[in-house]
This record gives C-alpha cells, structure tokens and sequence, in this order.
C-alpha cells in the first residue's frame, strides 16, 4: 500500500541552500523533547503514542455504541465545539457522499448534524424545529460540561429528545464523551445513566480525533474506524525518532514551514485543496495550528481556500498581493468515482476537446496550473499527496499533521499544547452576563464601556 508523500522542493528554493538540512539539529531536538517528556506542555503528549495504543477491546465498545445508535436513531447531533467536533467532521466530511443526507432510504446512517459550536439563536431554533418528530439522538461532547456553546446546545436538545421519545428511550440515545471523574457532564451521565467514553486528561481536544471524541461519531457516519486508527498507526512508525529527517516527513513539514517564516519572512500558510470534501480538513488543521502556535505574538497565521473555487476570489491576492504567504496543497491522488466528459454535437462552449477525459485530469491539471502560477508568482509550495480519500490515508495524514504541529511550535519556542489565550473573551462574557462569581469583572468592564461612550 501506498503511503501519504511530501514534496518540499517548490518551497525550499525560497531558502538559503541547505536552509532546510541544516535545521535538522533543531528539529531533532524537537523530536526527542516530544518522545522523552521534556518539553513544555508535557502532560498533554497523550496523542503522541495514541494510535499504538489503542486496542481492539476498546474499538469494539465505540463500534457497539455506534450501532445502538445507528439502529435507534434517523439523525444523531453531536454537540461539541472546536477539537469536541472539527475532527470528526473533517473525518466524516472526508469520506462521506455530499448527498447522503438526500437520500431516503432506511439503510443509510443517520444523518451527522453538528451543534454546540456557536450561540446563534436562529440556527438553534431551526436545528430544533428539524428534529421536531424525528427520531434523533445526542453525542455530548465536553470535558467539563460547562462549556457555553455545547451546554447550551445539550441543554435544549436533552429536553427535546426527552419530550419527544420519553427519559427511558431518550436514555438509550444519549451518549455522553467527557472527564472521567468529575465536571457537570460527568455528574449529569453518572446521574441519567448515559452511557459515556473518557476524554483523556492528557489529550488536548485539537488532538483527540482518535479519541471517542472523534471516532464514535466517525464509526456512527458508517465509516471503519479500524482502517482510520491503523493508518495512524503507520503513519506514527513513519514520523518516529529513529527514522531519518530526509525520510520523516512530519519532521521535513515542521523544518520548512518554520524556515520559511523565520528565514523568507512568510507570515501567512495556506492550506489549499482541489477536492471539496476536504473543506473541513482544512478547518480542523487551521484549530491545530492556531491553537497550538499564536502564542507570545508569534506564529504563523493559518489560512484556507478551496480551490478551484476560491481561484476565481482569492486568487488574485494570491497571486499578486504582498508577498507574505506559502502554500500547502493537499492533492488527491486518485477520486473514488470516474466521470468521463460528453461530446456536445454545437460545442457552444468550445470544449469538445476534453471529450473522453476524466472530470479529474480537467482538475489536476487545474491544481498544476495553479501551483506553476504561484511559485512563478512568489509563493513558496508545499504539497502533500494522498493517494484516495479513505479511511486508511485520513488516518495518516490526521497523525502527520499532529507530529508535525509539535514539533514545528516547539521549533517556534512555544508550547504547542496550551490555549490560554482562549479564556479571555470567556471571562467579559460571564461578567457582562452577571455570572455568579465573575461581580468584580462585571463592575470593572460596565464602567470601562461607559467610559467609552
């Protein structure tokens, strides 16, 4: 089997000769801080060795969860926000048929809907006005339960899946993903009987995709979480300590992109995809390293934009703009489906000549196009080449992406695997609410927007 594949040539010749080689002592450095424990935010290295250590016992316990939930339920919400949900639906999103959710038929999934990451009261009342009559069931995903979005979210589906299926039924369809010991959504599993998966302490929520977080709504969408985990797996042999840094390309990711901003003056990545269902990959890979690196006003800004579509937006400022921005490309080797192009007997168009052709060869000649016209036009390219969107390289590149993030901010000097920076607008949110417990901040903001009236 084939194997996800970097190409770090189109960015490299950005750079010193050598640049990227000769950071290896650093990277190194890196490496060995990651695998021995010694760098900071240490006691959030969990992932590192995740997919090695799961075992089928307790693959097989998401599986049968999944099925409860897959028998008993025509759509299932997951509420979560951030690592809680982007994960499993880039998964999801990855693998899934962009229709499914159109099609009537009793042996499909359950249609995967996604709540608890914003307070936007009409998309809210509008989720709960969908689910009215239907059979649907909740995956709450909180490590303490007291997040706004999510336990807002819950709270309002709880009630209505209770209302509607009664507490004995809508018990069966609950799943709670929480602490293990404590916080409100453990007190509120133990004390309804949901049955509930552990969050690790010692995973971050922008690394626990291959945690029940990500792999029961992933095994409830219909898709192998086996196949998902074992790539993982391979792809952490892969990036390990013992494998060469001109082999490793977790470690060649991390090496450039850091070169390229401290050395190029490249402020800016992009990630870019020529398959839309890779649009939440993106998403989930713009909380990885922006969680993980905007920290002490450092840290590379990450971006994102499906292409070809954002060609005919974006591209312009791309090609043309202020020369602070890189590209990573992921391209899709091979599409799981064939669809050749017709002849058309007026040809109005003028595009008979790609008669027989592959809608894909149309778009990776498209992709090449594009990479030509912006390394040509100043912007570094990185490409990363899946061979099929499936299970198995979904797997992979997830575990890449996390290796090469902590490594790449501890190479930035910060520790990748903190968020403080998160609680700030939280804490004017409870004192302008009137929060029990927040009545200093509450008076000390009130007065400074006065004073800015």
């Amino acid at each position: 089997m084939k194997n996800i594949t970097l190409d770090i040539s189109k960015a490299a010749q950005f750079l010193k000769a050598g640049a990227v080689e000769a950071f290896e002592p650093e990277v190194t450095e890196a490496q060995n801080a990651l695998e021995n424990g010694t760098c900071a935010g240490n006691d959030f290295l969990g992932w590192l060795h995740l997919p090695s250590s799961i075992t089928e016992e307790f693959l097989e316990d998401i599986q049968a969860t999944a099925e409860t939930l897959r028998k008993n339920c025509e759509t299932v919400v997951v509420a979560g926000i951030g690592g809680s949900y982007l994960g499993a639906r880039a998964v999801i999103e990855a693998l899934g048929n962009a229709f499914a959710w159109l099609v009537n038929d009793d042996t499909k999934a359950p249609n995967i809907l996604f709540a608890g990451n914003n307070i936007g009261e009409d998309y809210l009342s509008e989720l709960t006005a969908y689910l009215k009559n239907k059979k649907f069931g909740v995956i709450n995903i909180s490590k303490s339960g007291t997040t706004t979005e999510t336990a807002l979210t819950f709270r309002l589906l709880k009630k209505q899946c209770e209302a509607q299926r009664g507490k004995e039924e809508a018990r069966k369809v609950i799943v709670a993903i929480t602490d293990a010991h404590k916080g409100a959504a453990r007190a509120a599993a133990d004390k309804e009987g949901y049955k509930s998966f552990v969050i690790p302490d010692n995973v971050g929520g922008r690394f626990s995709v291959l945690t029940p977080v990500g792999l029961l709504p992933i095994a409830v969408a219909g898709f192998d979480i086996k196949k998902l985990v074992e790539g993982a797996r391979q792809m952490e042999k892969a990036t390990a300590t013992d494998v060469p840094f001109s082999e490793n390309i977790s470690a060649q990711y991390a090496a450039v992109r850091q070169r390229l901003y401290t050395q190029a003056g490249k402020k800016i990545e992009i990630i870019a995809n020529f398959q839309p269902k890779l649009h939440f990959m993106a998403e989930w890979w713009k909380q990885l390293y922006g969680e993980s690196e905007g920290k002490e006003h450092k840290g590379i800004f990450p971006a994102a934009c499906d292409f070809t579509t954002d060609l005919h937006s974006m591209g312009q400022w791309i090609q043309e703009g202020e020369r602070s921005i890189f590209e990573t490309v992921l391209s899709v080797e091979e599409p799981n489906e064939k669809l050749l192009f017709p002849h058309d007997d007026e040809n109005l168009d003028g595009l008979n000549f790609l008669e027989g052709k592959r809608v894909d060869e149309v778009n990776k000649m498209a992709e090449l196009g594009t990479r030509l016209a912006h390394v040509d036009g100043g912007v570094p390219n990185i490409r990363v080449n899946i061979p099929k969107l499936n299970e198995f390289y979904i797997g992979e590149l997830i575990y890449f992406f996390e290796k090469a993030c902590g490594i790449s901010g501890l190479l930035e000097g910060v520790n990748p695997f903190n968020q403080p920076g998160v609680e700030a607008y939280k804490k004017n949110m409870f004192a302008l609410l009137d929060k029990p417990g927040y009545e200093a901040e509450s008076k000390a903001i009130k007065e400074r927007l006065a004073q800015e009236k």
